[in-house]
């Protein structure tokens, strides 16, 4: 089969590799649909090594066809040959087939195509995992979700709206608030115009301060917005995109009681991974079903033209998640 390998000099390749071979409970999957995540670049720049036992190609999400199943996972699972499938991997996506451990894949939603399948397991399982498990959200809470363009945000603005929350979200130009209009966000803050912590601070002395904020960003802004939090607020760090550094008030933490807590899916255990996709299917595909939250897929290109894909990434100029097609 052929897959998406990183050459020498980091350019990218579809190039001859094994097929995989599955063990006892897994599947062997068709894949007709892979998508892309910030990780995939890191992954790329030797900084995100994939977890022992996977693949050395990226590819985080796919959606495809089982074509295979071994005894184990017929046994452990309904699943047949012909399923329609996406499945949350620690690495190989980018591929014409990936194995995968059957407590990893998820029915297709009604109401879905197969490439935004692709784009709903990872950028789902880490929504859930930092709103539900992590911010423990509720109902009525307010809900900060820097970069509001980025495909992580398409998923935990309408994912945070179906459950009752109040979302405030920040992009970089009023033509980027424009265009994610569609995920229905209470407030969006162009910080390019507009200082975050003053609209945060106004927020909380309004009393609707951040009960939750999920932020791939960091940065000096983080800690200055981290002041402005509600008692007893959580702000997860997923990732620090704007800068590793910041200052913190530490009084403020212990006075107000402000939880910062680091978050990453990919380096929880494989038996938490499968626990998060069981509650997905379980608690959020019956809103996907009925469109309520739904994957916001930007463009979907050819495997075969996965430099240009990351270039998108790269540029910041999505909105949603783009994806590659397995031709």
């Amino acid at each position: 089969m052929k897959a998406i390998l990183v050459n020498d000099d980091r350019s990218l390749s579809w190039s001859d590799v094994p097929t995989p071979v599955i063990k006892e409970d897994e599947v062997l999957v068709r894949v007709e649909y892979a998508a892309l995540n910030r990780a995939d670049l890191m992954q790329r720049e030797g900084d995100y090594p994939p977890p022992p036992g996977c693949p050395e190609w990226m590819g985080l999400e796919i959606s495809g066809e089982i074509a295979e199943i071994s005894d184990g996972a017929k046994e452990k699972s309904n699943l047949k040959i012909g399923d329609k499938v996406c499945a949350l991997l620690g690495g190989g996506g980018y591929a014409e087939y990936a194995a995968v451990k059957y407590d990893m894949l998820m029915p297709v939603p009604e109401n879905c195509s197969m490439e935004e399948a692709a784009a709903i397991p990872e950028a789902f399982a880490t929504a859930y995992l930092n709103l539900f498990w992590e911010g423990k959200i509720k109902e009525g809470n307010t809900l900060l979700m820097n970069a509001g363009a980025s495909g992580l945000a398409s998923v935990t603005i309408p994912m945070a709206k179906a459950f009752g929350a109040r979302v405030i979200t920040t992009v970089l130009s009023d033509e980027i608030a424009e265009s994610i209009k569609h995920l229905n966000a209470d407030i969006v803050v162009n910080t390019s115009k507009t200082d975050i912590s003053e609209v945060l601070k106004q927020e909380l002395a309004g009393g609707k301060g951040v009960d939750v904020a999920i932020d791939c960003l960091g940065g000096e802004i983080m800690g200055k917005c981290l002041h402005y939090m509600s008692h007893g607020g959580r702000w997860i760090m997923i990732a620090a995109l704007a800068g590793q550094m910041t200052e913190i008030d530490l009084k403020n933490i212990y006075v107000r009681n402000v939880r910062v807590i680091g978050s990453t899916l990919r380096s929880r255990t494989p038996e938490f991974k499968a626990h998060i996709l069981s509650e997905l299917v379980k608690n959020v595909f019956p809103k996907v079903e009925k469109g309520l939250v739904k994957p916001t897929v930007y463009k979907v290109l050819p495997i075969t033209e996965a430099e240009a894909a990351h270039a998108i990434l790269y540029r910041g100029e999505n909105v949603g998640k783009v994806v590659l097609r397995v031709e």
